[in-house]
């Protein structure tokens, strides 16, 4: 092999650190979202809603409540600021200082979880650092997706993009390792090692190696973003010379020519549905895991490591199916897949199976939740690896930045509809179990959206 220009090294370090970008954040929606602090949040919530008089469905009912609330009013944010904000940065050309000003706030609010103490004092602040952390990681996100279609051409986009996703999923499962087995402090001892919490320097008692979880977050992010930081360069020069008042017209254009396409707009009403519907998987996995079945942290440490790694395999192998089928019909698939999880989660309870009465001390609600773990991780995995490529087929050539612009705005122009709904479901029907039924609903409204898709897409 030819050694590469000075050109070439540069263009390889600079996609190098843009892939960075997913492995210094996953570890925020591993851990932070899914499976250490929102179970961990939602248990101390249900404590002190159970000490302060409520019954146990009405406390697990509130936890989960004021948690969506949370999730909700965060993706709404993100839904207006991210589109705005966005349209600015594509008009003025400069990404970057978006990206600092939102790494910078998402560390300090990561790492203040390290005081949601178990008497539940620290609640609401603890949801609120939580919530503006998720704001800043999202926005980072935008702005970093949209460096992506300057790293290569169609097909090296792509191949940049699903190795990215691949090297976060990596990242995550190995952040989830180091947490349940340094941190890990449920009954006062790591995770299958039986190591003292943090080596003996942290409190099992105050949950100490729980609460480590927002400080690991930050510490990671910022160790991690260094090479993102270091050979992501962005020309000082703008793209395009523009103001607030150009972005806003350029947002107005990209959104009326959208409309003119009825195979992408299509698409990009399908995503709003399933990719939110998802997200609420994600949100509220972990949270069901704790109210419903009463899991403890070793039981959620199994549940994220296998959804981790069906999340690596399955995705590799609908990337397969994608290139033999096209990615329309894997994406059916896997909603499909994820319809049928979700209806599993509404149907199931510690003693009972879609009516099935089961023992106390049966173990199928635990084996049933486990498989839908790996079922959400796969599929989760391939859906928006497939979702991708479909968005590829839809894309001009000669304005890929606008494209990419619509597909992260397809997924979180809605990032409050499955939280906002999953909170008031379970607020009026008083169950953790039931606020799960608006999922199915978004999946279903998803799938038919898609039957106005061109396989073939819309350039």
């Amino acid at each position: 092999m030819s050694k590469p220009t000075p050109q070439q090294a540069i263009l390889i370090k600079r996609v190098r650190g843009w892939m960075m970008f997913d492995w210094a954040t996953q570890p925020f929606y591993t851990l932070g979202l899914t499976f250490i602090f929102g179970p961990y949040f939602a248990g101390v919530a249900a404590e002190h809603y159970l000490s302060s008089g409520l019954d146990p469905s009405s406390a697990n009912a509130n936890a989960q409540s004021i948690w969506s609330w949370g999730q909700a009013l965060a993706g709404l944010i993100v839904a207006i600021i991210g589109i705005l904000a966005g349209a600015y940065a594509d008009s003025t050309g400069r990404r970057m200082p978006w990206i600092w000003a939102s790494s910078v706030v998402f560390v300090v609010c990561s790492w203040m979880l390290w005081y949601m103490v178990p008497d539940g004092s620290a609640m609401w602040s603890s949801l609120i650092f939580f919530s503006i952390a998720f704001i800043a990681a999202e926005l980072a996100l935008v702005f970093t997706n949209a460096i992506l279609p300057s790293l290569g051409d169609r097909q090296e986009v792509g191949k940049i993009s699903g190795s990215g996703a691949a090297l976060g999923y990596a990242g995550g499962i190995i952040s989830l390792f180091i947490m349940l087995f340094f941190f890990f402090d449920e009954g006062g001892t790591t995770f299958l090692i039986g190591l003292e919490p943090g080596l003996g320097w942290l409190d099992a008692q105050t949950r100490e190696g729980t609460r480590a979880v927002g400080p690991l977050i930050a510490i990671w992010f910022v160790i991690f973003m260094l090479p993102f930081f270091l050979w992501v360069r962005e020309s000082k020069i703008p793209n395009r010379l523009g103001g607030l008042q150009q972005s806003l017209t350029d947002l107005k254009d990209t959104l009326k020519n959208m409309t003119q396409r009825p195979s992408l707009f299509a698409f990009m009403g399908a995503q709003m549905f399933y990719r939110d519907a998802l997200n609420g998987l994600y949100a509220f996995g972990g949270v069901y895991a704790v109210l419903v079945l009463g899991w403890g942290q070793t039981q959620l440490g199994v549940f994220g490591i296998l959804g981790g790694l069906s999340a690596a395999i399955v995705t590799w192998i609908s990337g397969k199916y994608d290139r033999k089928l096209g990615p329309l019909p894997v994406i059916y698939f896997h909603i499909s897949v994820l319809i049928f999880v979700s209806l599993c989660i509404i149907g199931m309870s510690r003693d009972s199976f879609f009516g099935l009465a089961l023992q106390e001390t049966s173990a199928l609600p635990d084996v049933i939740f486990y498989i839908c773990g790996a079922a959400i991780g796969g599929s989760g995995g391939g859906i928006y690896a497939a979702s991708r490529s479909m968005m590829v087929r839809h894309t001009n050539p000669d304005r890929p930045t606008e494209a990419f612009g619509l597909f992260a705005l397809a997924g979180k122009a809605t990032a409050f509809l499955a939280p906002l709904l999953i909170g008031l479901f379970t607020y009026w029907l008083n169950d953790a179990r039931l606020g799960f039924t608006p999922v199915v609903g978004l999946f279903i409204l998803g799938m038919l959206l898609l039957r106005w898709v061109n396989p073939n897409g819309d350039q």
